[in-house]
């Protein structure tokens, strides 16, 4: 990849991005071609070939790219008492950010589908991908500790408190949008609110 001689770097690459994702949704992995995202794009499919050689060295630079965005969406305020930071963390990983974001997020969740689909074939998506659930696996994992030093939750393993939650989390989105059921996301929070109210925490700490 090139530095680019036509305007800001940063911003032809964000819009080369942003045209990555539109073709994304529009024509999904299959039928995504330079060509197409290149419709997408305000300038020549040159540009886009002066910044990546090949359709592969684009999608790993998009992967991460959407990846960044998810990271950033789930900051969690670290104020608040850890059945809080929970609960919201759930929310905010089930419907996305609160009144924010960069994307919409079903889209998004379909487009990460997408990719995601290829990661058994790539390894490259698959070492990004696995980086991400690492990053939001220690968020919760760190939460819970954090509620079992304090005496909120119970004294459970953290880990594998992490691996349910994301496990539904991730089942709930792909349902959501593969079945084209907008009800499964509310259940599946309906569902880790029971496990972490009736289940999770210690009785005497539930505040109704």
């Amino acid at each position: 990849m090139g530095a680019n001689g036509d305007g800001d770097p940063v911003d032809t690459q964000e819009a080369i991005m942003q045209a990555t994702y539109r073709a994304l949704c529009t024509h999904g992995y299959s039928n995504l071609t330079m060509q197409s995202i290149a419709d997408e794009f305000d300038k020549t499919k040159g540009v886009i070939h002066y910044h990546y050689d090949t359709k592969q060295d684009l999608l790993v630079a998009f992967l991460e790219y959407l990846l960044d965005a998810f990271e950033r969406n789930i900051a969690i305020d670290e104020r608040h008492d850890p059945i809080t930071r929970l609960e919201a963390l759930i929310d905010t990983l089930l419907f996305g950010p609160p009144g924010r974001g960069e994307f919409d997020h079903w889209e998004l969740t379909t487009a990460m589908l997408e990719i995601r689909s290829e990661a058994p074939h790539n390894e490259e998506f698959r070492r990004q991908l696995s980086h991400n659930y690492e990053i939001v696996e220690a968020m919760v994992t760190a939460i819970v500790e954090d509620g079992i030093e304090q005496g909120v939750f119970r004294d459970v393993n953290a880990e594998e408190v992490a691996t349910l939650l994301l496990t539904t989390i991730n089942g709930a989105r792909i349902y959501q949008v593969t079945l084209q059921r907008d009800d499964i996301a509310g259940i599946a929070k309906s569902s880790l609110t029971a496990i972490i109210r009736d289940w999770l925490c210690r009785s005497d700490e539930i505040d109704d």
